[in-house]
């Protein structure tokens, strides 16, 4: 899929509170959230993806979860987007760094996450690269852009 990301002005500071103890990265407010977080290279591109969908694709900002917990059998692990439509989790998208290859293992990654969610599409992206499936009657069915939401 390609994606062309709307211009958006971030809200970027210095970490001077230390968050997380890192006094050298720098944080973005993450509108989602309600709150600053630590600006990592996969925060980036989950931010700008962030945009992309709410700006672009008109998906409904009170229906988007950001960085919640799941569980998966002993496991306790976090999804990077959630979209929710119907009550539903309807899309799960995982964000990597740019540096970071879309591959079997974030495909498998995003798999174990349905698992749980039982959402319809999934989608995963460095901020360069992005792929999508949806998936229909158990099999996956590749994507060319991202689903309209209605």
């Amino acid at each position: 899929m390609e994606i062309n990301y709307p211009q958006y002005s971030f809200k970027i500071r210095p970490n001077e509170a230390g968050i997380k103890g890192d006094k050298v990265k720098d944080q973005i407010f993450d509108p989602f959230r309600k709150k600053w977080v630590i600006l990592t290279p996969e925060e980036w591109v989950r931010q700008n993806i962030l945009q992309y969908i709410s700006q672009v694709c008109q998906y409904p900002a009170s229906l988007i979860a950001v960085e919640k917990s799941i569980q998966l059998s002993e496991l306790t692990k976090r999804f990077d987007i959630l979209i929710y439509k119907d009550d539903k989790p309807w899309m799960i998208i995982e964000c990597k760094e740019a540096n970071v290859e879309i591959n079997d293992k974030t495909i498998a990654q995003l798999y174990q996450y349905q698992q749980v969610l039982e959402a319809q599409y999934l989608i995963a992206s460095n901020g360069h690269e992005t792929v999508g499936a949806q998936i229909i009657t158990g099999k996956l069915h590749a994507l060319q852009n991202f689903p309209v939401y209605k």
